[in-house]
């Protein structure tokens, strides 16, 4: 399931080391059901158009926490994801390496990588979390027990934004099976709703895998 060929990025994206060959050692996030699982999830979901867009606000997601010591969500994850990673007294990474899933790009320095929160604070918010508690809402930002936070080189999480898998898909495009069972697993976890269009791309990435 990971990339085998050359990924080359712009070189004006910094300290990464391009071309990354074969399986990287960075762990992946829990708890991604197979593709079977998933499909049975995703019909499982209710089909209704969004709302309430208008009304998010970030903030209404209160994010990063404080996860163990001096570790917010955010270093939690990048311990977690990636690989020979070594971390300050105030738990900021000095140094490790970071391999992408959406590009297959690999990073050396924490500042070129983002948690990107699989299925977007936005998306959530219009897919039922406006009706959610703030504790709830504070839950799902930094949910580390499922497939929700991902380590990811930034310019691609920007790319992405708040956009669903009608809209957007990752580039490595060996990744979009794992992106489509892992953002069907989220939603159905917290109960949201898909509309039409990004029900019929999962399940067009589904046929991926």
């Amino acid at each position: 399931m990971r990339r085998t060929s050359l990924f080359l990025l712009p070189a004006m994206l910094g300290a990464a080391l391009i071309g990354v060959l074969g399986t990287p050692a960075s762990a992946t996030p829990p708890n991604i059901p197979s593709a079977a699982t998933a499909t049975s999830r995703l019909a499982a979901l209710t089909v209704t158009a969004e709302s309430h867009g208008s009304t998010y606000n970030r903030d209404l997601f209160p994010h990063w926490i404080t996860i163990s010591g001096a570790c917010n969500t955010r270093e939690t994850v990048l311990k977690r994801d990636g690989t020979n990673v070594v971390t300050d007294s105030a738990c900021y990474p000095t140094s490790g390496s970071w391999y992408s899933p959406y590009d297959g790009a690999t990073w050396t320095l924490a500042s070129d990588v983002d948690i990107d929160h699989m299925v977007p604070l936005a998306e959530a918010w219009a897919s039922g979390a406006w009706a959610w508690t703030t504790s709830r809402r504070q839950a799902y930002a930094n949910d580390l027990g499922g497939p929700e936070l991902w380590a990811v080189t930034d310019n691609v999480n920007q790319s992405k934004g708040d956009q669903d898998p009608a809209q957007w898909q990752p580039p490595r495009t060996a990744f979009r099976c794992t992106y489509a069972r892992a953002w069907i697993q989220v939603k159905w976890y917290y109960g949201l709703t898909v509309d039409s269009a990004e029900k019929s791309a999962l399940t067009s990435m589904l046929g991926t895998c």
